[in-house]
């Protein structure tokens, strides 16, 4: 859980981070979101991408939502964020209830095989983030805030300006 604003990166056992990055690799995703645009994360390379599972029914997930509309409309971040709904009853569920929250960041339909594209889902939310180089970096299970995701980035700044 995140605790005073900080996004721990992935810090479980290296075989843990090796099964999830054989899920994740540069290549790795290709999704549709409900307007029909597809994203990659090959065609993001430069940007950082936030992947974020969630679901309309999920409190913790309904709290993260204005954070993630900051990060994504931020341009000074260079991040993407994608949302992946799961858990839903259709389409126009999740479509209407993100344009009532007026999600700007695309919003794919998830199902299994996108969840095996980007990595496994221990707990609503769950975020996974990715570099400007396309690696896998940080998993958080539960909510996220934008103060978190946006000091992370600035460490990894910090400490890439220091080499």
């Amino acid at each position: 859980m995140l605790q005073r604003g900080r996004f721990y990166p992935m810090w479980l056992a290296g075989l843990l981070l090796a099964l999830v990055s054989a899920w994740a690799q540069a290549d790795g995703f290709k999704l549709t979101d409900t307007t029909g645009k597809t994203h990659t994360l090959a065609g993001y390379k430069g940007k950082w991408v936030l992947v974020n599972y969630w679901a309309t029914w999920c409190p913790p997930c309904l709290e993260e939502i204005p954070d993630l509309i900051a990060l994504h409309e931020n341009k000074a971040n260079n991040l993407v964020v994608i949302g992946i709904a799961l858990d839903y009853r259709n389409a126009k569920q999740v479509t209407d209830f993100a344009e009532g929250l007026l999600v700007n960041y695309p919003i794919v339909l998830g199902n299994r095989q996108l969840v095996s594209q980007i990595g496994p889902v221990q707990g609503l939310p769950t975020t996974y983030l990715y570099n400007p180089e396309g690696k896998l970096v940080a998993q958080q299970v539960g909510a996220i805030t934008r103060a978190a995701v946006e000091g992370y980035i600035a460490s990894k700044a910090a400490a890439a300006g220091k080499k």
